[in-house]
């Protein structure tokens, strides 16, 4: 007999995506302590993030979009379901994996679990399933994964493999595939296992090929990436000035989302703009949330070759930087901790840390002359 689902109560989903916006523990240590899923985790908060706006419209509004629900004909009712049927069904043929159809699942939605998981061609028992945050063993290998993929970005989860056979660990390529795609980490060689962008999302051509950068603001990068914790993992991102290399905002966050880089985005957008922003092709980047504030200021969009992370060379060296010189070394207890580590460690790098390629003056300095 299969288990009985456990239904999560809107009290108990507030609780959870309170603690995951205040951004004190990773999503393992609240996987662990809410005794749920990470991934759900991330779709709540997502949901809460985009849902906010509806608590400030007008009451009015909210009203009478009410009354037309409940007085609404029959055959509109009837017009509105088989909309939503739609959707679901071309929902079913852009999400290709079970866990991207898992993701869009509503328990609270109009239509049952069992109806929704028929449409989207999702087996009840691979819907109910939810595992817990990462083992000791696996965040153990995630961290040796990091340091390692910092000097040898084009080792693709094959090679990765192999090289952590040879150390003596005793992995396959399933497992490493999986916890390299949580830790949002590929090679930078194009081959056959890259990932593809999201199917709805715009890509924007690589602008900067052959261009000579020599000032601050004319072109700006960012990209995110994976920091080890003693139980769990967090993500950072930064938003960097490929000339002066100064950083000019970054974020944490428990969630590998569109939302923290777009924080980072809008951090940096305080300094200033510049003419060319340059991204990789991750759907992170290349969601309409992202993209539309750059549009709005009339900013050029580049974005990195499939595979190229060689292309946004300037923030990987950023963040070869920050984890040799503080992460690596400190090895924060916890996420209070490392955010103050990182403020200071940033401080630092902008504003007093000599840089070779700036003929050893700081960031800072080039940046703001």
């Amino acid at each position: 007999m299969a288990a009985k689902r456990k239904r999560h109560t809107p009290e108990f989903k507030t609780k959870v995506v309170l603690a995951a916006l205040k951004g004190e523990k990773t999503s393992n240590e609240l996987a662990s302590q809410f005794q749920i899923a990470s991934a759900q985790i991330s779709t709540w908060k997502r949901q809460a993030i985009e849902e906010l706006p509806l608590i400030f419209t007008h009451p009015s509004k909210k009203k009478t979009k009410s009354e037309d629900e409940i007085t609404a004909p029959l055959f509109e009712e009837i017009g509105r379901l088989k909309v939503q049927l739609d959707w679901l069904k071309k929902k079913k043929s852009l999400l290709k994996s079970v866990f991207e159809r898992k993701m869009i699942i509503q328990p609270d939605y109009n239509l049952s679990i069992t109806t929704q998981c028929e449409l989207l061609s999702v087996g009840r028992s691979s819907y109910y399933y939810e595992p817990t945050g990462e083992s000791p063993e696996n965040l153990e290998y995630m961290r040796i994964i990091d340091e390692r993929y910092l000097n040898h970005s084009y080792y693709g989860y094959p090679k990765m493999t192999a090289w952590m056979v040879r150390q003596g660990h005793p992995v396959n390529e399933k497992r490493i595939a999986r916890l390299m795609r949580i830790m949002g980490l590929q090679a930078t060689v194009p081959g056959p296992h890259t990932s593809k962008p999201h199917p709805q999302h715009k890509i924007y051509p690589y602008l900067l090929r052959g261009m000579k950068i020599n000032q601050p603001n004319l072109v700006w990068s960012t990209d995110f990436t994976y920091i080890p914790m003693p139980y769990g993992y967090m993500y950072l991102a930064a938003v960097v000035d490929w000339h002066s290399r100064f950083v000019l905002s970054w974020t944490l966050s428990n969630t590998m989302d569109y939302i923290f880089c777009l924080d980072a985005l809008m951090g940096a957008l305080e300094h200033g703009e510049p003419i060319i922003f340059n991204t990789d092709q991750g759907s992170q980047y290349t969601s309409e949330h992202f993209t539309q504030p750059l549009l709005d200021r009339q900013i050029l969009i580049s974005m990195d070759g499939r595979g190229r992370a060689l292309d946004n060379v300037f923030i990987e060296r950023v963040w070869r930087s920050v984890k040799y010189e503080d992460i690596y070394s400190k090895d924060y207890q916890s996420v209070s901790e490392l955010r103050v580590g990182l403020s200071n460690y940033f401080d630092e790098y902008n504003h007093r840390r000599p840089h070779e390629a700036l003929d050893y003056a700081t960031p800072a300095e080039v940046h703001y002359g």
